[in-house]
């Protein structure tokens, strides 16, 4: 686990479970049909421009409301490959990093990046760079233990691996 590397896609506070993931497809657990739907109540057109390795940037309590897995799942599903926000609630927080998805709280970055920067983020020591405006920031660098979940997709897998 090195590096993410895509577009932005640039949301304010506040973005809630609901929103990331309608309840109306919460009777599916298929990580492909939940990417389907993601962020569609908040940014229509989110599913059809996203493409593997993009990046979600965010204000404040990203990913906010029920402590439902799906969330995550689908913003990893669709194809982002990192989600850097001023602050995250605390159960997405721990959702995503237990199904591999890495995230990032940096409030620097989160005012200073825009929809549609190119943004390259190094897992290894948290530097986020703006590659639109040449400009880089300072995110909190994941410790190794977490690094090697998300490395190994998830929390399950790690544990998994780990017994063998």
């Amino acid at each position: 686990m090195d590096n993410a590397k895509g577009i932005v896609f640039k949301y304010g506070d506040n973005v809630d479970t609901d929103v990331i993931i309608p309840a109306r497809y919460l009777n599916s657990s298929d990580p492909a049909e939940l990417a389907a739907h993601c962020m569609e109540d908040i940014d229509a057109d989110f599913i059809k421009k996203v493409k593997k390795g993009d990046i979600i940037v965010a204000d404040k309590n990203f990913g906010c409301g029920s402590s439902r897995e799906h969330a995550p799942i689908a913003i990893k599903a669709a194809g982002v490959s990192c989600v850097i926000a001023e602050t995250f609630a605390r159960i997405f927080y721990r959702n995503a990093i237990n199904i591999g998805l890495p995230i990032i709280e940096c409030p620097e970055a989160s005012k200073g990046i825009e929809a549609g920067d190119e943004v390259e983020v190094d897992f290894n020591t948290g530097i986020i760079t703006n590659l639109t405006k040449q400009v880089q920031f300072q995110g909190q660098a994941f410790p190794e233990f977490m690094q090697k979940i998300i490395a190994a997709e998830g929390l399950v897998n790690y544990i998994n691996a780990k017994q063998q």
